[in-house]
């Protein structure tokens, strides 16, 4: 996978709400489209506007022609989002995201992903996150079954930490 280097990263503002939207749910329309739907459109715009965007340090990766191609959003030692938009996936762009909430955490992170989704269980396993707990899906607005992973910049999983909400 080569790295994109037309991609530039900044910290994400409230006027990226409606892109960031989109990208959130166009990768989950690709990557998980056997995911219920719980949330409207539109309240999906709510929460990203009202809750992530202020409650959590988002950044946002653009292409050169300033499209927003992905987002990933830091919440304590959580890994809260890391989204693609489905065009982009393959280019190290996810990586880069990944890469700068790491820089940014306290060398540790945790994150929730379904167990189902393969593609980012692979990519977490190949950053250096472990598995530590498996949940049955109770936990979560879908009811999917998910797995906790821990990273620490000392490359073991790490004990503590509260639950996520990457997908």
């Amino acid at each position: 996978m080569a790295q994109d280097t037309s991609v530039r990263l900044r910290a994400a503002a409230a006027e990226d709400a409606e892109e960031i939207t989109r990208v959130f749910l166009a990768s989950r329309a690709a990557a998980l489209p056997y995911l219920p739907t719980v949330h409207s459109d539109e309240d999906t715009l709510g929460w990203i506007t009202h809750v992530l965007l202020p409650g959590t340090r988002t950044w946002v990766a653009e292409g050169d022609t300033g499209g927003l191609l992905g987002f990933a959003s830091l919440d304590g030692d959580e890994l809260d989002q890391l989204y693609l938009r489905p065009d982009s996936l393959r280019r190290g762009i996810g990586t880069l995201l990944l890469e700068r909430t790491k820089e940014a955490s306290r060398g540790e992170l945790s994150l929730r992903t379904f167990q189902r989704n393969s593609a980012a269980r692979a990519f977490y396993e190949r950053h250096g996150f472990v598995a530590v707990a498996y949940d049955d899906g109770s936990r979560n607005e879908e009811k999917e079954p998910d797995v906790l992973y821990r990273w620490t910049a000392a490359g073991r999983a790490a004990g503590g930490g509260r639950s996520g909400g990457v997908r």
